[in-house]
């Protein structure tokens, strides 16, 4: 789509009007959102539009988009989908060897593990390899309860999140502010991170890692500005 308007405003209901009109979903349902501050930045997304639409670099209009047209129609079923990196979490699978890389596993690792242990009270299956080990049910059920009391647009925000880092208990515990955003995206990298180390950056590699590096930060910063 070529771009035809003038004028970005935010509405007092929290929508975007484009000289005037009112944008909608791809679903043709009003694009709301529930704070100032995101419908700014949506709005700032649209006014940075030049001459054509580019959907990658409109990724809180993307998000916004799905947390309306997907996920509000049916948040439990979303939310489940979520919850199920629970069962193989990225945090419960370490190396057997090196030495150096099962220690940076379990620096970087275990203080998540240990703020989901206290702050759920569920306990971790962890396990060397890849071979699937399941979780508790009641860690399962307590973590999908976790995601489930989270609205659709903080939904949105959490999905690239998980499914970027692997991991479900970090994810939780960047929406609660109990981890930092640079500091679980090296978490999550820390395996690629190491085999760059010794073998050299794939030049393959690299473009989707920058890739997966813009989908994320746009789901912090959504769950920034919903706050």
């Amino acid at each position: 789509m070529k771009r035809f308007w003038q004028t970005v405003d935010v509405t007092p209901d929290g929508g975007i009007a484009l000289d005037g009109k009112p944008v909608r979903t791809p679903g043709r349902a009003p694009l709301q959102l529930p704070t100032r501050a995101l419908a700014d930045a949506v709005a700032d997304e649209w006014r940075a539009v030049d001459d054509a639409i580019d959907p990658r670099a409109m990724p809180l209009t993307g998000l916004a988009n799905a947390a309306i047209d997907r996920i509000a129609t049916d948040p439990a079923t979303f939310a489940a989908g979520l919850a199920a990196y629970a069962e193989s979490d990225l945090l419960c699978y370490r190396a057997e060897s090196p030495a150096e890389l099962v220690a940076r596993q379990a620096a970087a690792w275990d203080p998540l593990l240990d703020w989901a242990r206290e702050t759920f009270g569920v306990a971790f299956v962890v396990t060397t390899g890849i071979i699937h080990r399941p979780q508790p049910p009641e860690t399962l059920a307590r973590l999908g309860g976790a995601v489930a009391a989270y609205p659709p647009f903080a939904l949105a925000a959490l999905s690239p999140v998980v499914t970027i880092s692997g991991s479900l208990v970090a994810a939780l515990a960047l929406a609660e502010r109990a981890a930092d955003p640079e500091a679980v995206w090296l978490a999550s990298e820390l395996d690629a991170d190491w085999q760059a180390e010794q073998w050299g950056e794939d030049d393959l590699a690299a473009p989707a890692r920058q890739a997966r590096r813009r989908d994320y930060e746009a789901g912090v910063r959504m769950l920034e500005l919903l706050r």
